[in-house]
């Protein structure tokens, strides 16, 4: 076996803009990383893939509002639709990348794992959501969503727009890590964990149930990168490296630093919540328990970046 790389795909990075958003759009988006991906097993690497849905955990939920405004159907519980989308999104992902190996003459296999992910149902996130799912809002649409929806916690984006948050509460133990380890050794290449998996925790007759809640995707991920003992977390997003001062006319991009560094500039402020800074808190607890090496980076950069040639490169020490 070669080296294990767990590479998280961000689940805004299927969705192109606001006239690319279709279930078709999403899969056109996951062929396209598909090819990154797999060049990145051509390299040696052992893949373990995961990947977020806030975008697509917004669109059922909204489908399911219209369809209870409309015709009283029943509404579908949020814990219900991270399920959905794990399926859903798994399937996309596993016949992209099969396609794809087909195409090349590979003999691996991708397969999807439905994967939960145990909480602690007394997690302070519960009392204060700050996880965004679905669209973004404009100014203009704000003040009618709070009128229709006065439950609903909204959030201002890393200047896009408004967006809906939800409890994120910190995951504590991937329940299918040894059915994935399992898989892994045999050669396949495994999709698990999808949009940080499906919160579930132990009640008082210690059986799990599941709760209504989105784990972050990055948090989830550096978890099973650990506990997998991974030789690298790669965390895919939107830009081809992490900036300090992002957006600003001194912005200064990052090439390779020490978690030490990184913690450094997030205590400083240099990055988004909702953005880079989850992925930047899930790198460095990554590094802090073990991990030898870290990447942020877009898609398209993953082999070069795994060459040093691009993306952001984060150590431990």
């Amino acid at each position: 076996m070669g080296e294990l790389a767990v590479i998280a795909i961000g689940g805004n990075s299927l969705i192109i803009n606001e006239e690319h958003k279709t279930v078709e759009d999403q899969y056109r988006a996951i062929c396209e990383t598909a090819v990154h991906i797999v060049d990145v097993i051509e390299d040696g690497y052992e893949i373990m893939l995961t990947h977020g849905n806030g975008p697509q955990v917004g669109f059922i939920l909204r489908r399911a509002e219209l369809a209870y405004e409309i015709s009283g159907m029943h509404i579908v519980p949020l814990v219900s639709c991270v399920a959905d989308t794990q399926g859903a999104l798994g399937y996309q992902i596993q016949q992209a990348l099969n396609n794809e190996f087909h195409k090349r003459g590979i003999s691996g296999q991708a397969v999807t794992v439905v994967t939960r992910v145990e909480v602690d149902r007394n997690d302070p996130a519960f009392s204060n959501p700050t996880k965004p799912i679905g669209s973004f809002y404009s100014e203009d649409q704000i003040e009618d969503l709070r009128i229709k929806h006065p439950a609903w916690h909204m959030t201002y984006d890393s200047g896009r727009g408004y967006r809906r948050v939800v409890p994120s509460p910190v995951p504590k133990k991937i329940i299918e890590k040894d059915a994935i380890e399992f898989l892994i050794q045999k050669g396949f290449c495994v999709v698990g964990v999808g949009g940080g998996g499906i919160p579930v925790f132990k009640n008082e007759r210690d059986k799990y149930e599941g709760v209504d809640a989105v784990i972050d995707k990055d948090s989830a991920s550096g978890l099973l990168a650990s506990q997998l003992k991974a030789d690298l977390l790669l965390i895919s997003t939107s830009v081809e490296k992490v900036f300090l001062n992002f957006g600003k006319p001194d912005e200064k991009p990052l090439d390779r630093i020490t978690a030490e560094q990184a913690e450094k500039y997030m205590d400083e402020g240099h990055f988004a919540p909702g953005s880079m800074l989850p992925k930047i808190k899930a790198v460095i607890d990554f590094l802090n328990r073990g991990g030898k090496r870290a990447i942020i980076t877009n898609p398209v950069s993953l082999k070069r970046a795994l060459r040093g040639e691009s993306g952001t490169s984060i150590y431990p020490g």
